[in-house]
């Protein structure tokens, strides 16, 4: 018996959140089903899909998603998608013409679109007419209708149409997109509903003028017509669920989204209280004509971000592959079978995306779903509400094998790596975990030895693939409190994926037995098995403690007085960094406040 729907609302605010979230939905898009005759998968895509129709009746899947990005970010896309004609309302009225005098046309040359884009526009020749203008809705079938959940009168004209992801999956050789892509909206494959977007005019995607740089710019913003328009398109998601059990905000952390989002999730607070929110902070690895000033305050913006956007949240989780998040961080994450380039956020984004499909599993299940407050509340004891992830992208599986295989491989270290530019302790001390396997589909979870051949370890003698994944873990936290879920579904990598994957790897993305032959081209990734943990533990105290360092001994009047220009107050400031030094002391045992001579030798 399936769970009841709880609606989960996604918020993406700033420009890597939304490179990020849109990996993230294609994956999703790739993994709905349309089929009411097939039995119902293990992930409820109703949780973070809603559905709706068209102008002209046609039944749609589209995200429960509010979007905010700067003036100049979209490109091609167009702010109030493609689902509806936009010369006309939602009631399918035309809008009143009052100006009788002349007028003058401006008209600015379109972006030009990568091979992705041309080709879905090809697959869905309905899409825009030729000004670049949605057809009327009485067209014929097209992306917005063949990539959406179609009810059982409909089912055999949907069926008897070849779906977009399958011909896609055919030109997937055409796409290597890391010259082309530019923004977010380059290789988004998901139709978006009109109030999904949010534009900020006052300031600028690109250029050197109006930049949204610092802390208290993004906070000032959450007032006026951008506070309107977030409330407008809140109230039309909410109203329309049945059970919403809460948000999931993806902010950008090192620029002034984080004051944006600060705010946002102290208004989900205020507005929707009891209701999860689970808020993921997302920086890049490197950000373009970086300087050292720009560096300086990605360094108080992700500091501010952290404390406000902590203490509005069920929980908050950075999530980034750099080496830390301070001026002068490590080198960033290095994945043993990934080849990704740190630099490009097309590449840095999908991994974080493959890793969040995983990490955000437990709440979107069909059977044995867990409430985002629950998850929360298994991770935030004695006020840690900052939790670090980590992921094995992908999941080092032998093709063949079975899961106690894979892990005897990992005795020495755990498989996965940091994610939260934040690395694991060597003392086995958790305060909480809740680690996520996905994508074993296909391999066995217990050992596959003829009877009364001995266990080589033993993993090999348990039988169920929960009590092997448990005994593995507890082998490196013994004591800590463990929740964990293994789902058999993959993540399916539907074109414009990047092809980042070690050639090592066969199309299932599992290891391959047999290297491939020299000079072969890799093969084409379709699947990913992932393995995840987010935890609460002593070393996000090390985090948060080079957070406060950091900037307690920076003097902020004299090196970057223009930070303060807009706020925060000066008072403020140093609020903040006290709530931040408070913190990181609940990390170092068991919520006990320690000694100031301990506090120093942190």
């Amino acid at each position: 018996m399936s769970n009841v729907c709880r609606e989960v609302i996604t918020l993406q605010l700033g420009h890597y959140s939304n490179f990020v979230g849109t990996h993230w939905w294609n994956l999703q898009d790739a993994s709905l089903s349309y089929d009411p005759e097939t039995s119902p998968g293990e992930i409820q895509s109703d949780v973070v899909f809603r559905e709706g129709r068209t102008l002209g009746g046609h039944v749609t899947h589209t995200p429960r998603l509010i979007a905010m990005d700067l003036k100049g970010s979209l490109r091609t896309l167009r702010q109030e998608g493609s689902l509806y004609d936009a010369g006309k309302d939602l009631k399918g009225h035309s809008p009143a013409v009052i100006w009788e005098g002349s007028l003058m046309t401006h008209k600015e040359s379109p972006a030009e679109k990568n091979p992705f884009l041309k080709d879905l526009d090809k697959l869905d020749p309905g899409r825009y007419s030729e000004e670049g203008r949605p057809k009327s809705s009485q067209r014929g079938e097209t992306l917005a209708e063949a990539d959406s959940y179609c009810p059982p009168q409909r089912l055999a004209a949907a069926l008897s149409v070849e779906t977009v992801n399958s011909q896609l999956a055919r030109v997937q050789k055409c796409y290597r997109l890391e010259g082309s892509v530019k923004v977010w909206s380059d290789f988004l494959r998901v139709h978006l509903h009109p109030r999904t977007i949010s534009v900020i005019h006052q300031y600028n995607h690109d250029g050197e003028a109006d930049r949204l740089e610092a802390f208290g710019q993004g906070e000032a913003l959450l007032q006026g017509s951008v506070l309107e328009q977030l409330e407008d398109k809140l109230h039309f998601f909410v109203e329309e669920c049945d059970y919403l059990q809460g948000f999931q905000v993806l902010c950008d952390l090192a620029n002034g989204f984080a004051g944006l989002g600060s705010k946002v999730t102290e208004m989900l607070q205020d507005s929707y209280g009891g209701r999860g929110i689970l808020t993921w902070g997302l920086a890049p690895v490197s950000h373009p004509n970086s300087t050292p000033m720009t560096e300086l305050y990605h360094m108080l913006n992700c500091t501010l971000g952290t404390v406000h956007m902590a203490s509005h949240s069920s929980f908050f989780c950075p999530l980034t592959l750099r080496g830390g998040l301070g001026r002068r961080p490590s080198a960033p994450t290095a994945f043993p079978y990934l080849n990704y380039d740190p630099s490009l956020w097309y590449h840095s984004s999908s991994v974080l995306a493959l890793a969040l499909d995983a990490l955000t599993l437990p709440y979107r299940l069909n059977k044995d779903s867990v409430p985002m407050w629950q998850m929360a509340d298994a991770l935030t004891v004695s006020g840690r509400k900052v939790v670090a992830a980590y992921g094995a992208v992908p999941f080092p599986m032998m093709h063949g094998s079975s899961l106690p295989d894979a892990l005897s491989a990992c005795t020495d270290a755990l498989p996965w790596k940091p994610l939260s530019a934040c690395s694991e302790p060597g003392n086995g001390r958790c305060y909480g975990q809740w680690a996520t396997l996905k994508g074993f589909d296909g391999q066995s979870l217990i050992s596959s030895l003829p009877p009364g051949t001995p266990p080589p370890t033993p993993l090999h003698s348990l039988h169920c693939g929960e009590d092997v994944l448990e005994s593995y873990i507890r082998s490196f936290y013994p004591t800590s409190p463990l929740a964990l879920q293994l789902v058999s579904a993959p993540s399916k990598l539907t074109p414009p994926f990047p092809q980042i994957f070690s050639q090592s790897l066969c199309a299932q993305g599992f290891m391959q037995s047999q290297p491939p032959p020299r000079g072969s081209p890799a093969p084409l990734v379709s699947t990913a098995p992932v393995m995840t943990s987010l935890q609460s533990g002593p070393a996000l105290g090390s985090l948060l403690s080079e957070m406060h360092r950091g900037a307690s001994t920076l003097n902020i009047c004299r090196v970057a007085p223009s930070f303060l220009s807009q706020g925060p107050e000066m008072a403020d400031y140093k609020e903040a960094l006290e709530e931040l030094r408070l913190l990181a002391r609940c990390y170092r045992g068991d919520g006990v406040m320690s000694s100031s001579s301990e506090e120093d030798d942190y």
